[in-house]
Formats: structure tokens, sequence, C-alpha cells
């Protein structure tokens, strides 16, 4: 596949928008372009209302294979400060994921290692194939696990021992294991992946837009929160300020007429 062609597919379906991976002949793998394009993508939703859902997948038989360590980019003898700065560009990445109030849903074919691990990772929600390996690859690298936010999300979505396990030893995990200690919602045959997400799609649409939106935010907040009162406190004010919008009207009169609620407040 020639470079010349769009690294990352943008496909705005309505409300939705399907991002894809398109370097199917390198496994996906992150090359400084790519890089780009998804600390783009992603920093361009911060403050964008008519997208709700973000889909995240690969093209080919990969997710994403992690640093393209066969790219001519990385030749050279970069300096400390070099180094920092490409590290930061790429960490931007999770941390744009984290920070866009849309819902993202990752779906896992294939290999999903080092960087491509932690943009399954930093989704909110995880679908996987049956082909579906996931890896913390730093660590066979001869780096650290403690990258890319890994250190960060996966303890708190599979606990600190499965994650040490992982991040200490480099294995992979398969989308059976995945499934059984919640790092993903459901395994599907790879033909089935789409369809998988669009059922997930339908029932997020269906929500309120702020009410999603607000719903994302106080999980970020809430899974670091101090204590019970402070997260209770931080429910209290973003429930005040929903109950006020004109769709929380909409949906008790949708109710009570036995129909879908059309928003209105995005």
């Amino acid at each position: 596949m020639s470079e010349q062609q769009p690294i990352l597919l943008r496909e705005e379906r309505g409300e939705v928008l399907w991002l894809t991976l398109n370097r199917p002949d390198q496994l996906n793998a992150l090359n400084p372009p790519l890089i780009t394009a998804l600390r783009e993508a992603f920093e361009s939703l911060r403050r964008n209302h008519d997208i709700r859902v973000v889909v995240l997948r690969g093209n080919g038989r990969a997710f994403c294979a992690g640093l393209d360590l066969n790219d001519a980019s990385w030749s050279g003898a970069p300096t400390p400060h070099d180094i920092l700065d490409f590290q930061r560009s790429i960490s931007d990445i999770y941390r744009a994921m984290r920070q866009c109030p849309q819902a993202i849903i990752s779906l896992v074919q294939g290999p999903a290692c080092g960087g491509g691990f932690s943009l399954a990772l930093a989704s909110d929600i995880r679908i996987a194939a049956e082909s579906a390996k996931m890896n913390a690859a730093y660590i066979k690298a001869g780096l650290t696990a403690c990258d890319m936010a890994c250190s960060y999300l996966l303890p708190r979505l599979v606990g600190l021992s499965v994650a040490s396990e992982l991040m200490m030893t480099g294995r992979f995990i398969n989308a059976e294991r995945a499934l059984r200690v919640n790092l993903v919602s459901e395994v599907v045959a790879e033909a089935e992946l789409e369809a998988s997400a669009d059922s997930l799609i339908e029932e997020l649409l269906a929500t309120s837009p702020m009410g999603l939106r607000l719903t994302k935010d106080g999980l970020n907040m809430s899974v670091d929160a101090g204590s019970l009162d402070a997260a209770m406190a931080l429910e209290d004010r973003q429930q005040s300020l929903v109950a006020m919008t004109r769709d929380a009207g909409e949906a008790v009169t949708a109710f009570l007429e036995k129909r879908k609620p059309v928003w209105q407040d995005r």
C-alpha cells in the first residue's frame, strides 16, 4: 500500500465518526504521520457536539502493532530532548482520547501491541474479535512497560495482579482471557465486529447528548475520586445541570407518551 493514501480514514455516519488506521501492510503500526493524524483527530473532537460516538478500528488483519520500528524516521542520533518531545507527541493521543467527550469504541482484531494496546485501553468500550491478541510490548523492547498510559489504565481495568503480570512479562492476552478479566466487553467473530458496534452505537445514541458526555466526564473523575463524598459531590452537580436541560423534560414526556425522545440540546 502506498503511503500516499490516507493513513487514517475518516467516515462520518450521522453522529458517529469511524476512524480506521490504514497501514494494513505494516499491521497499522504507528509512524510519525499516523501519530500526528490520530492526535489531531482526537484533539479536534474536544468541543465537537455534532459527533457523539467514535469507532476506532484497523484496516486488514491487525488493530495496531505498536510503533513502526522499521520507519526511517527513527534513524540518526536523537538527543534526550528529541526523545522526550517525540514521546509526548505520542502520549498526547491517549490524553486526547480521555479528554474528548465522545464515547470511543475500539474494535480489536489481530495484534494490538504497545501503543496499539494503549489505543484500546484509552477507549471507553472494547470489543474484540476472536483473533485479537494484546500485549504491553514496551518491556520486550528493553524499556519499561509503564508507557502510553498503560500503567494508569490497565490496573484500573483488570486489577493490579493481572496488570503486573502482563506488564512485567509482555506476554500476550488473547480474546477469551481478555473477556474473563473484563478487559473487553464482548468477543465476536471478526466478520461480526462492525455489526456488534452498530447495536452498541444505537443504544449510545438513544441517550441524551449531554447526559452521555457528562457520564464519560464523571467516570473519568470518579475513578480517581478521593472518597465517596467527592464522587457524589461531582454527581450531584452534574445531575443538577443536566436536569435543567430541555432534554430532561423531553425524556419524561417521551416516556409518558410511549415514544422515543427527540433530543434538542447539544
